[in-house]
């Protein structure tokens, strides 16, 4: 409760009703922000995989802006935080941009035929401990329905010593882990796909692929073609200006967050000296700062304002 109280201290939550939204107008020039927080009332039958799907975010996101819930049994009433507020990673806006501390999917498709401009987003699965996916500038080199996989012999020795042996190929079908439909990426070995467990999406479980849940990855394959540039970083904090307010949210390193903590903290800060050094006459609130970088809730958190 006490970690509730202070959300609801520093940044506007916006009730709604259950939906998926997941298309997003591009903000105007100098903010990065998309979307809006929810609070939603849990179910005594909701856990946060399913309530992840239902709201398009992932378990993860869940269970850092939750720190208090339990993800599996969290009670009928309890109030929940719904993460759906994004700040745009410190990117190109184009192609495909992947950002793997948030395990968070962003698509940039250009103008569309009105000359509108969106940004598509989806949650994310990506590679466990001993499997990281590699930070990297890639391309999509193409497009496969009903994919084969040909698991690396990599793989299949893992999966030998748990005598659980693996074939040489396992085709199309309900057994097939990269779902219906994968983006071959110039990256060797490296993949975009479904998958035919949809229950890890928002976690760390692949062998380094990126993984969407089965309905988000017939979305996107619908819209990519061969060429799409993919972005691949690591980004754990995201700052922007909105309506005259410093906005920041931060996650939990991709990496181990043990070892490069600090070092991750003395970035984000030189990051608020940098978007408040601009000639801005402004009042940062450094206690909040550094608290947010503790804590971690992956929730964008107003840390400084614009004087009038």
């Amino acid at each position: 409760m006490k970690n509730f109280i202070f959300l609801l201290s520093v940044v506007a939550i916006v009730l709604l009703q259950p939906a998926r939204a997941e298309r997003y107008l591009l903000p105007p020039s100098g903010s990065s922000m998309v979307g809006q927080l929810a609070i939603i009332s849990a179910r005594h039958e909701d856990t946060f995989i399913h309530l992840a799907r239902k709201f398009a975010v992932g378990f993860q996101e869940l269970v850092i802006a939750n720190s208090k819930v339990d993800p599996w049994l969290p009670g009928e009433g309890t109030q929940i935080v719904v993460p759906s507020r994004y700040i745009l990673p410190d990117t190109a806006r184009e192609g495909l941009v992947l950002n793997l501390a948030e395990m968070r999917l962003y698509y940039y498709p250009g103008n569309s035929d009105s000359g509108t401009q969106y940004v598509h987003t989806y949650p994310i699965s990506i590679g466990k401990e001993g499997w990281h996916t590699p930070h990297s500038l890639t391309r999509v080199i193409s497009r496969l329905k009903d994919p084969t996989w040909f698991p690396p012999e990599s793989i299949r020795k893992e999966h030998a010593q748990r005598n659980d042996p693996l074939p040489a190929s396992v085709p199309p079908g309900p057994d097939n882990p990269l779902g219906k439909y994968a983006l071959r990426l110039a990256l060797p070995g490296y993949l975009i796909h479904g998958t035919n467990e949809p229950r890890g999406i928002g976690m760390k479980v692949t062998h380094g692929c990126i993984r969407l849940h089965p309905d988000d990855i017939k979305d996107l394959f619908n819209r990519v073609s061969i060429g799409t540039p993919v972005t691949i970083v690591n980004q754990p904090y995201k700052l922007t200006w909105h309506s005259g307010q410093l906005y920041a949210e931060m996650h939990p390193n991709e990496g181990n967050e043990s070892k490069t903590n600090s070092r991750h903290l003395t970035q984000f800060v030189k990051a608020v000296i940098t978007a408040t050094g601009s000639g801005k006459d402004y009042k940062v609130n450094w206690k909040l700062a550094n608290d947010l970088a503790k804590t971690k809730t992956g929730l964008p958190v107003i840390v400084g304002t614009q004087r009038q």
